[in-house]
């Protein structure tokens, strides 16, 4: 137990307060700290889901882009909007700390919002009103429409950038590894967190894009504006009892010297004995609160960094945990590249199952349904499956196998990966089935309203949800659990440019199959008027794509090796509590 007075009140992890002191367990971090963390992340994810969740149809309705312009215009920006944070989490760990740059960043998210809400509220910053059924007749807006709309867009991305792969960070750093009971809040830490995002997208596919069909897109705009307001206001209120993690330099400098010293020592050979290799005294990692890792025969050639030739120089000459740093950042690299594919079926949730939404009958009664609002259902999808998963699956899977996950994170990841190739199946057979209504009631040449409920495209947005619970938990936690203590946050970055690459490869798929299929004199797949598209052939090659991923996944999880804190969790819990040395291992 904690003494309050006591040295063994202090973490033991190195974290601080602003002014760089120790801080004591009992003053900060802890569920306490958390509270204002997650409370933001539900506001933030109202105000980003509030813009993304709609945006196609704002584009297509107010801006009068057709449906790849605008698909792609989607895809394009919620792609920057998660590649960013590779940026983010640079400077995060390299210079201002993650504390500082999330309150920068939030400063200009909140600007770019207010322009955004701007843009949309002002009649000259818009191009008139259209009643046109073909887009292609309707006046275009201006480049200086265009310019101020995406301007503010692409500021909300920059900011985004900078919160997206700390803010998540912040939060798990407030449990110190080094103590037991902490170590094992932080276990279902991202359950939980993801649980929160969910409330706030919740809202975002319900009321806001309700109040943007059909109130208006001042207020449908203005009201996330608010959010993220009253969202940075709550996470600046915690600051009082957040711990901090000094900015240990570079990742990618660490990374650079790594590689570079042992392209150097080509020739250089490699000891049997992994002690005669330079390395650290471990005192020196226990006075920051880091972890020295031992060398391991993965990635091998790397190990040439840390042999001794009598240099000094850092590009010439690395420690062991430095090398085994590297490498557990490079050995996570197939894996991300895993998770683009499932990353661009998750694109098409705004952008064609939205499109196609717009061309089915959406009342009931007087009601008539926001095409958007179907996000809802991956929403409580999503909710659902991460409690039946957290609360039943787990405890149920762990008695069998021992793992205090019930399952590997990879394998996690792969039930996910199969969840989506059924999902583009599923898919492809309501295309066809709304299609072949469309024949059957002659509106296919009109581009009319297909007679048939918005409900069935509901299979596909259900099981995005589940798919979603299983695989994108479990690829935040992977990259998180298998970074270095000191590049989380960078490790928390590779979930987001997945999420940002599945996004650009959305838009080069989109755009390429659509002039493919229309060579030659063909109709093609992708039409502005979906009716006489072929959306039903897309996702079927969506689902092609799925399973010949699935095989690679396959393939590179085979060779994987995962780190101590992740395949032997509770082990190394045990490992403290018997006072051993906070030493990990591969």
């Amino acid at each position: 137990m904690a003494l309050d007075n006591g040295n063994d009140d202090y973490t033991q992890d190195g974290t601080v307060d602003l002014k760089g002191n120790p801080v004591r367990r009992s003053k900060r971090g802890g569920w306490t700290a958390c509270f204002f963390v997650v409370v933001y992340e539900l506001f933030e994810r109202m105000a980003f889901y509030g813009i993304s969740s709609n945006l196609v149809i704002y584009l297509t309705e107010k801006l009068h882009q057709g449906t790849v312009r605008s698909a792609n215009n989607v895809t394009n920006w919620v792609g920057t909007v998660w590649m960013t944070p590779i940026l983010g989490a640079y400077i995060a760990d390299a210079h201002l700390g993650r504390y500082l740059t999330f309150v920068i960043a939030s400063a200009i998210s909140f600007f770019g919002m207010s322009l955004l809400t701007l843009a949309v509220s002002v009649p000259g910053l818009k191009p008139p009103q259209c009643v046109e059924s073909d887009m292609a007749d309707c006046k275009k807006a201006s480049t200086l429409q265009l310019a101020i709309f995406y301007g503010a867009l692409y500021m909300l991305s920059v900011g985004t950038g900078g919160t997206k792969p700390n803010i998540s960070t912040i939060g798990a750093d407030q449990f110190d590894d080094f103590d037991p009971k902490e170590k094992g809040h932080k276990l279902s830490f991202f359950n939980w967190w993801m649980f929160s995002i969910v409330f706030g997208t919740l809202f975002s596919n319900t009321i806001l894009v309700y109040i943007q069909d059909n109130v208006g897109w001042t207020l449908g705009y203005g009201l996330p504006t608010a959010g993220l307001a009253i969202s940075i206001i709550i996470f600046l209120a915690g600051t009082p009892f957040y711990r901090h993690r000094v900015p240990s330099g570079s990742p990618f400098t660490r990374m650079a010297k790594v590689i570079v010293a042992a392209l150097r020592k080509w020739n250089t050979p490699i000891p049997n004995d992994s002690n005669e290799l330079y390395e650290l005294d471990l005192e020196e990692y226990a006075k920051k609160g880091k972890f020295r890792i031992d060398s391991t025969p993965t990635l091998r050639f790397l190990n040439k960094a840390c042999v001794k030739t009598g240099a000094k120089d850092p590009w010439m000459l690395c420690s062991v945990t430095q090398v085994e740093e590297t490498k557990q950042m490079l050995r996570m690299l197939p894996i991300l590249i895993a998770t683009f594919v499932p990353s661009t079926m998750i694109a098409q949730v705004n952008t064609l199952f939205i499109k196609q939404g717009t061309t089915l009958d959406r009342g009931i009664g007087n009601f008539h349904i926001p095409p958007a609002s179907l996000g809802v259902f991956v929403t409580l999808s999503m909710l659902i499956s991460i409690v039946i998963y957290d609360r039943f699956f787990v405890p149920m899977m762990r008695r069998l196998t021992k793992n205090p996950r019930g399952i590997s994170l990879l394998q996690r990841m792969g039930i996910g990966l199969v969840f989506h190739i059924f999902i583009m199946m599923i898919a492809s057979l309501m295309e066809r089935r709304r299609l072949g209504a469309a024949k059957d009631h002659g509106v296919v040449e009109s581009g009319g309203q297909v007679p048939l409920s918005i409900f069935i495209l509901l299979p596909q947005f259900v099981l995005i949800g589940t798919a979603d619970a299983i695989l994108e938990v479990a690829k935040i936690e992977f990259f998180y659990d298998q970074a270095p203590e000191s590049m989380k946050s960078l490790g928390t970055s590779y979930s987001m440019t997945s999420i940002g690459i599945g996004n650009f490869f959305s838009s080069f798929l989109l755009s390429t199959v659509s002039r493919i299929t229309k060579k030659h004199g063909h109709h093609g797949w992708i039409l502005n008027n979906l009716n006489a598209s072929h959306l039903d052939y897309y996702y079927a090659f969506f689902a092609i794509l799925n399973l010949l991923n699935f095989v690679f996944f396959l393939v590179i999880t085979k060779y994987y090796v995962y780190k101590a804190e992740v395949s032997d969790s509770m082990e190394v819990i045990e490992g403290q509590l018997r006072g051993m040395a906070p030493t990990a291992t591969d």
